[in-house]
């Protein structure tokens, strides 16, 4: 429950007929999450229409990604997955017609204060998050995957190219394998926030086998697209954890291929130690020190490469004073009171 696979364990449980080797209270849990994660899947598909709809007027198809895509898609890590909201990717040039026609079907920014404002707009990779004032859902609308401000910079317009349409669902498009698994293998190793870690690198390996299986010349275009890309780095990573720890069969010649943009020793079995550290699991709310300082050392990493020094020095000092002033803000009322 804490990693979020609650709900993917019980639906494969379900496929299996397996309840009657689970302990009734168990098998009662998985149920429910068995309807929580049917749940998720309907209201995906409904977002994804209503946001179609409000697009329809414009000259662009959103690219679905991440969890959207792999529900719309009926790829594999879609069985049971939880979607906290939906990504889509739009060229650049057409964020302020996509950001108004959304707004103009309800939808409405969640971040207000003109920094954060400024922050997404100038240096992120997406708007700043819309949160729809009826239904309370999420959309994230990128015009690339990582941030402009970042050290890897994956041409969009590269990934827009080779998307395709999403089956059944002609009006919004899906990326095509290789650069699902490239995305989904930057999100995890770029991004710094480990706390649904293990839940993503278990969306990499299914993406591998169910591509490697599914689709004619996967593993042949993996490196070299990856490499087209600037996300050789990401996919080494993605390719050496997703077999160590998850147990991914990766040929050996693509692995071999990945390993050339490997970095030098010993900074690959450093990283092996530090994620493997931070993708523990809380119990009862408490973790190792070891597993703190491996975030943090992960969290500094990804900072590192979403922004040069001196941006970063302003943001992370912002950030702070504003949380300081938060967690001010009631001791002072409370000696008021």
């Amino acid at each position: 429950r804490l990693t979020g696979l609650l709900p993917r364990l019980a639906v494969r449980a379900r496929a299996a007929g397996a309840g009657g080797d689970w302990p009734g209270k168990v098998w009662d849990a998985l149920q429910a999450s068995c309807a929580v994660a049917d749940h998720h899947d309907r209201c995906v598909r409904w977002e994804v229409n209503r946001i179609a709809r409000a697009l329809g007027g414009l000259d662009v198809k959103p690219v679905l990604l991440k969890g959207a895509a792999y529900i719309l898609g009926g790829l594999a890590p879609a069985r049971g997955r939880i979607v906290s909201d939906v990504d889509i990717l739009v060229p650049k040039v057409k964020l302020r017609a996509v950001e108004q026609a959304l707004t103009d079907h309800g939808w409405e920014h969640i971040h207000l204060d003109a920094y954060d404002q400024r922050y997404y707009r100038q240096w992120m990779h997406e708007l700043p998050p819309l949160r729809h004032r009826l239904r309370r859902t999420v959309i994230d609308v990128h015009h690339t995957i990582l941030p402009e401000s970042g050290r890897l910079r994956p041409d969009p317009h590269k990934l827009i190219q080779r998307a395709r349409p999403v089956p059944g669902e002609e009006r919004v498009m899906m990326l095509c394998p290789q650069d699902m698994v490239l995305h989904s293998a930057a999100h995890f190793f770029e991004d710094g926030e480990l706390s649904g870690g293990l839940r993503d690198l278990m969306d990499i390996r299914d993406l591998l086998e169910h591509f490697g299986v599914s689709e004619r010349g996967f593993w042949d275009g993996l490196v070299p697209r990856a490499k087209e890309l600037d996300l050789h780095r990401p996919l080494f990573y993605a390719l050496r954890l997703a077999r160590r720890l998850m147990g991914a069969e990766i040929p050996p010649g693509v692995r071999a291929a990945a390993e050339v943009y490997g970095p030098v020793w010993p900074i690959a079995p450093v990283m092996d130690g530090l994620t493997r550290r931070a993708l523990a699991v809380e119990r009862e709310g408490r973790v190792e020190a070891g597993v703190h300082v491996s975030r943090f050392l992960l969290y500094c990493r990804a900072h590192y490469l979403r922004m040069p020094p001196l941006l970063l020095v302003r943001h992370l000092s912002r950030k702070a004073t504003r949380r300081w002033f938060e967690t001010q803000e009631p001791e002072d009322h409370q000696k008021e009171g």
